[in-house]
């Protein structure tokens, strides 16, 4: 098969080749050399491209739906706008591709080196990047939409804007990485390592985030109704302005969270939580359940505690200063070391609970 002069075959060395809206779907270029190759607007639907070499290659516009690039070396290519859809990409190399506004809808990318790709805009809807390297990967404003990002190694990728709804994020590493303004509703973030990432008002409702390690992670403004965070590690993480209503925070480590003003945890799950010398100040705590909870040293002045449940928690040294307990349950409480004075506990059950003194109140 020939075009434009050229041999069109396994192994064919086609560097530097002008091949701009070739006609080439079905072809078979498998260890073809490619590297610096002008494909753009070019037809390769179906073509086999395994183990090619594509190192620089031009490939704006291009059809490659359905293609195999298997194991190719894509490193540095442009793919700006092209159409991968369905394509084969398993274990392919992408170090540094321009993948803006490309097509990778249900593409195969397993394994596939992205590290330092550009995918601004990109589709990857339903795509595979299970046991991909992501590191440091521009995916500003993508469709990750049902994506399946097993085990994921993306350290300091950027998914600020990106839509990552019903995403499996299961086991994946996303440290450090920016998740501003984020969809992550419905998500699978099970065991996901985000320390310290950005998600500041990212939408998180509904979202699996159970053991999760969110240390130092920026919530702020983020919506996490709904969210499942049991056994989580938030250590230090901010909350300021974080909707937390109804979330599921069981056995969770929150030591030292941060939280300015604002957090709204309205009827969250807080049960055997660890909130000592978390700053909860002004949160919104009414109807929330934290039974056993342990808040030794930890600030809700002018907390809103109305109704909470406090049965058996360790209250030891907070910061009480204009709370509201009203029909709050301190049932077998340990209040010692607490200032009560300007504290609401109108209706509230204080029975067998450790007093301030260290008399037990009856």
């Amino acid at each position: 098969m020939e075009v434009n002069g050229y041999k069109i075959e396994p192994g064919a060395n086609l560097a530097g080749a002008d091949l701009t809206k070739a006609r080439l779907s079905g072809a078979n270029l498998t260890l073809a050399m490619l590297t610096g190759t002008n494909l753009k607007d070019a037809n390769l639907t179906g073509a086999n491209l395994e183990k090619a070499n594509l190192t620089n290659a031009t490939l704006e516009g291009t059809n490659l739906s359905g293609a195999n690039l298997e194991d190719a070396d894509l490193s540095g290519a442009n793919f700006l706008g092209a159409n991968l859809e369905g394509a084969n990409l398993e274990k392919a190399n992408l170090r540094e591709a321009n993948l803006w506004g490309a097509n990778l809808q249900g593409a195969n990318l397993q394994g596939a080196n992205l590290s330092r790709a550009d995918l601004w805009g990109a589709n990857l809807t339903d795509a595979n990047l299970s046991y991909a390297d992501l590191e440091k990967v521009n995916l500003t404003d993508a469709n990750l939409q049902g994506a399946d990002l097993t085990s994921a190694r993306g350290s300091g990728v950027n998914l600020a804007g990106t839509n990552l709804t019903e995403t499996n994020l299961t086991d994946a590493n996303l440290t450090g990485a920016n998740l501003e303004d984020a969809n992550l509703e419905g998500a699978n973030l099970t065991d996901e390592d985000l320390a310290g990432a950005n998600l500041q008002g990212a939408n998180l409702q509904g979202a699996n985030l159970q053991g999760a390690n969110l240390s130092r992670a920026d919530l702020s403004k983020a919506n996490l109704t709904g969210a499942r965070l049991t056994g989580a590690n938030l250590q230090g993480a901010n909350l300021t302005d974080a909707n937390l209503t109804g979330a599921n925070l069981e056995k969770a480590n929150l030591e030292k969270a941060d939280n300015d003003k604002g957090a709204n945890l309205t009827g969250a799950n807080l049960e055997d939580a660890n909130l000592s010398s978390a700053k909860l100040k002004k949160a919104l705590l009414t109807g929330a359940n934290l039974t056993l909870a342990i808040l030794s040293s930890a600030n809700l002045s002018s907390a809103n505690l109305k109704g909470a449940n406090l049965e058996y928690a360790n209250l030891r040294g907070v910061n009480l200063r204009g709370v509201n307990l009203r029909d709050a349950n301190l049932r077998d409480a340990n209040l010692s070391g607490v200032k009560l004075a300007s504290v609401n506990l109108t209706g509230a059950n204080l029975s067998g609970a450790t007093m301030p003194d260290g008399t037990i109140h009856e």
